[in-house]
Parts: structure tokens; C-alpha cells; sequence
């Protein structure tokens, strides 16, 4: 049977009807239902962070924060590999389901403190905190400034030695048009920068990412507002690194082997600062290792908890 038609008028997104096509392209079991539910944590500015909550136990093992133009969702494979274990994936302040702030200021330190909160909350005990991207600079600052909160940390294709040439790719098409015609539209161009997924992970996150508007037109979630200048004094890329340095936990940074976003002179650097940290290449991913070869990181994942 085909999938519904997103440009059908009676298309009703359900953002946790898919997870049996997850289960299916990864041969994942989906049986029993799988226990997940969509939890609030407001912070106190009155905004409020979303998250995804997997599983039924108390605890928490493991937090997930995803990269710039995603939501929690970009995880649901590498959450539903992790059954039984609880999972908590967070989105992002501007992303998702969480609060867009007013001062337009995405910074990974602001977000680190907005991630700490809910955290603090929902996984206070969790062995392992994940960031890709620029979820990984927030896990990064996170991680530095709250040590109680990071046992373990793994950063997805990410380095404070990012720039703009080395993700070039990724802000050419975060940078788009924020409005498409069609669902087919804005598929076509999605599949066009990301060669190596597969169309059906491409649907749904799309449909997990942007929305239909009245008129029947497209657009994305996230806050695509111009970003307002940063305030004199706010910390750069040094930052990040000394934050790198100063990490108490064992650190494992993942590269995708197709990614750009992560150099060799990054990688040197990283073991400058932090000597113990360890670094894995996947084959076959890009920058999006949780997208492109999810089990895979997946596998690394478990590998992590279950370290002596």
C-alpha cells in the first residue's frame, strides 16, 4: 500500500505513526508497542523544551541532542535500537516542539543551559549524553560546565573547529527557501542534499520537520529568522575548546567517513586538548550518522554503555 499523500487535505500528521517504517527498514522489532510519549519542561524565562521520552523505566540511560535545521525525531531509529533501554531526545531551543527565543540567540552555551535544565529533571542519572552537531557543541558546553550531568559523552561529527566552508553542504540547504508549493517540493529538494539516505527516512523526516500550512503550501519548524549579532563578550570557538578540555568524562567523537564537517587537523586538536578522548569513522555516513547509519551508531552507543 502507498503512503499517504502529505498534499491530501485529509492528511493528518501523527508524529509517532511512522515508527513501525523505522522498524521496517532497519529490522527493528515493533512488537511490543513501543512506549513513547512527548514531555514539557518549562523553563524559568516561561519558555518551554520538548523532548521525546523512550521507554517505561524510571531512569533515563541515555540523552540525545540533535543538530541545527532537526528535531528530536532525527533519533527514532538509534531510540527504537536502544529498546529496552530509556531514552530521553531533546529539541533544541527553536526546534521541534520547544519555545523559539525571543533574542534569537542559538548559541551551544545558551542551549547547554536550556539542555542542563531538562535534564536535570528527566535524566539526572543518565551513563550517556549524545550531541550531534550543534547538538554536540551544546553537549560539549554542557558537559564542561555540568560535570553531574555528562557521565559519558559521545559527539556526533562535531568539533569546535567547525566553519563555514567545511559545512558548506549543510548551510546551503539549511539556507533554502523556508516555503515550498508542494510536499513534493520541498522532498525533491531535501533528497537532492541528501544523496545517501533512503526516500522513506527523507518522508518522514521531513514530515516530522516542517509543516502544511492553509493555503496548502510547505515550510520548515525551526526558527529560520536572520540570527541577531552576537553580544560583545559572548564565548566563541576558543570556548568550546577549553570546554573540551576541561570534560572529566570519557569522550568518543564519531565521524561520518563521507563528512567534511570534521578534519584531520580537527581530530588532532581534540586529542591536544583532551588526550583520553577516542574517535570512530562509520563508513558510509555523512555528517547525519544518525540518519545515514543509525544502527551502526547505535552499536557504538551500547558499546559505550556497557564500558567498564
Amino acid at each position: 500500500m502507498s503512503a499517504p499523500d502529505p498534499d491530501h487535505p485529509e492528511f493528518v500528521y501523527d508524529e509517532f505513526g511512522f515508527l513501525h517504517e523505522n522498524c521496517e527498514e532497519y529490522g527493528l522489532e515493533h512488537d511490543p508497542p513501543v512506549a513513547v510519549e512527548r514531555v514539557q519542561h518549562r523553563l524559568d524565562d516561561g519558555r518551554h523544551l520538548s523532548a521525546l521520552r523512550w521507554g517505561v523505566d524510571d531512569e533515563v540511560d541515555v540523552v540525545l541532542v540533535h543538530g541545527g535545521a532537526q528535531n528530536a525525531h532525527t533519533w527514532d531509529t538509534v531510540a527504537l535500537g536502544l529498546r529496552p533501554r530509556s531514552v530521553l531526545a531533546v529539541d533544541l531551543p527553536g526546534h521541534g516542539s520547544s519555545s523559539w527565543r525571543e533574542d534569537q540567540q542559538y548559541d551551544p552555551v545558551l542551549n547547554a543551559a536550556d539542555v542542563a535544565a531538562i535534564v536535570e529533571q528527566r535524566a539526572p542519572r543518565a551513563r550517556l549524553v549524545v550531541g550531534m552537531s550543534l547538538g554536540g557543541l551544546t553537549v560539549s558546553a554542557l558537559a564542561a560546565a555540568r560535570p553531574d550531568l555528562a557521565t559519558s559523552v559521545v559527539l556526533v561529527d562535531i568539533t569546535p573547529g567547525v566553519t563555514r566552508d567545511k559545512a558548506s553542504e549543510v548551510h546551503a540547504f539549511i539556507e533554502g527557501p523556508q516555503t515550498f508549493a508542494s510536499f513534493g517540493e520541498i522532498f525533491d529538494r531535501t533528497v537532492e542534499f541528501n544523496p545517501t539516505r533512503t526516500p522513506e527516512s527523507l518522508r518522514r523526516g521531513i514530515l516530522h520537520n516542517a509543516h502544511r500550512n492553509p493555503d496548502g503550501t510547505w515550510e520548515w519548524n525551526y526558527d529560520r529568522r536572520p540570527l541577531m549579532p552576537r553580544p560583545d563578550g559572548a564565548p566563541g570557538p576558543e570556548y568550546l575548546w577549553d570546554a573540551i578540555g576541561s570534560i572529566t568524562a570519557p569522550l568518543l567523537l564519531v565521524r561520518g567517513a563521507d563528512s567534511p564537517v570534521v578534519d584531520d587537523d580537527d581530530v588532532a586538536e581534540l586529542k591536544r586538548r583532551k588526550p583520553d578522548a577516542r574517535v570512530v569513522v562509520v563508513d558510509g555516513a555523512g555528517h547525519s550518522v544518525q540518519g545515514d547509519r543509525p544502527i551502526e551508531l547505535r552499536d557504538l552507543l551500547v558499546s559505550e554503555l556497557t564500558q567498564d
